[in-house]
């Protein structure tokens, strides 16, 4: 389908128009949007896209934002709009696409990432849960950890191994796991702010259908790459305004607080705002280049990069307040939807940065990735690539 810029804002006009935004009920208006291709207009006709490139939807976005459109709540789904519909849109089936992305975008499911585990490190294709197979259905039993949002997901993308005869990399298979079936257990994990965004799930004989297995069985790992990149540019490449993100609070700060300005503070705040910019639109180029098809290694440059950045930022912070930096507003446990980092105060950003070198990928992973696949350096040595899982040093 070819649409112009033109004909585009006129059907986002014509639902508007059709669905009045004072008193259509937020729900109904969310649904007819799906059902428009407004969705995410990179997607398919009929399942809430148009089949335009992906730059497309900035025009959508500012036209429905412009109108005062409720949106989906993309910070809540973050993990099933940026990880789970990718995944589910490239290897799924026609019926799983059906099923399982309508209700994604609409917010109405909430999905979580099964893939990190305590015994393999930052080393994830070392994982040791398992996944028998049972006629129609696959038995699975090990641990997860650092799952954000465990407690509030329907639906979670889950890797396991299903043949410990293969390398490590091998005899992985990629399933999406009902989060209310009989064996799945949600335990918070208290984290440095005092919240328990991040959980650990423990997997006692859950049955999944083979049905929900997503790509072939054994082929897992290529399948977990979709997922990990989109995860990384998802991270990494979040659209934000000038200012936007973690240097929007410090610059408010200097702006309004003359009595807390020093020169040294001040040239490095400078250089910091001037890396923030760049790294703004660096995202905006990484996010053209997603048009000509998924993304690829460039995009564990950005998260490597924000997780640098937001630690760097959230110090001068604490620096610049003084005292003042080192207030904490809420020590209590709470189990948040959402990572807020803007809406909260100094310290809480400078304790949640630490998380943002270890969530989506380690920087220490992504380094070598860099250097590997953007920069072209020779590989580091693996001694067990071609050993069998099973056969591993744990």
């Amino acid at each position: 389908m070819t649409i112009s810029e033109a004909q585009l804002r006129d059907r986002v006009r014509e639902l508007l128009a059709a669905h009045p935004i004072a008193s259509t009920p937020r729900e109904a208006f969310l649904e007819a949007r799906f059902d428009a291709g407004l969705a995410w207009v990179h997607f398919p006709e009929e399942l809430g896209g148009l089949g335009l490139p992906r730059t497309q939807q900035a025009v959508v976005d500012a036209e429905l934002e412009a109108a005062g459109a409720p949106d989906n709540d993309p910070r809540r789904i973050g993990i099933g709009l940026g990880m789970a519909a990718p995944t589910v849109l490239t290897y799924g089936t026609e019926e799983q696409k059906r099923r399982w992305l309508r209700p994604l975008w609409l917010g109405e499911e909430v999905w979580c990432q099964l893939f990190s585990e305590p015994g393999a490190g930052s080393d994830l294709a070392a994982l040791g849960t398992r996944a028998v197979r049972d006629g129609d259905t696959w038995v699975v039993n090990g641990q997860k950890v650092w799952t954000s949002n465990a407690h509030n997901a329907r639906w979670a993308i889950l890797i396991a191994r299903t043949d410990p005869e293969q390398p490590k990399h091998r005899g992985i298979t990629y399933f999406v796991c009902d989060m209310t079936d009989p064996g799945v257990e949600v335990r918070p994990l208290r984290q440095i702010t005092g919240e328990a965004e991040f959980n650990e799930v423990f997997l006692s004989d859950v049955r999944i259908p083979d049905a929900h297995r997503l790509g072939e069985v054994g082929d897992g790992w290529r399948v977990a790459q979709t997922t990990l990149m989109n995860e990384r540019v998802a991270i990494g490449g979040m659209r934000l305004p000038r200012e936007g993100g973690v240097i929007g609070p410090v610059v408010e700060a200097w702006r309004e607080r003359p009595e807390l300005r020093t020169h040294d503070l001040h040239q490095d705040l400078l250089k910091l705002w001037v890396e923030a910019e760049v790294a703004r639109l660096t995202g905006e180029r990484l996010r053209q280049q997603l048009v000509a098809g998924q993304p690829g290694p460039e995009g564990s440059g950005m998260k490597l990069g924000f997780a640098r950045l937001n630690q760097r930022i959230s110090g001068l912070e604490l620096e610049l307040l003084g005292e003042d930096g080192l207030s904490y507003e809420d020590w209590t446990m709470t189990r948040p939807e959402i990572v807020d980092f803007t809406g909260r105060d100094a310290g809480y950003r400078y304790l949640r940065a630490k998380g943002n070198s270890i969530e989506g990928g380690t920087s220490e992973v992504l380094l070598n990735i860099v250097a590997e696949r953007v920069l072209g350096l020779p590989s580091e040595p693996r001694t067990d690539k071609d050993v069998a899982w099973k056969d591993l040093a744990r």
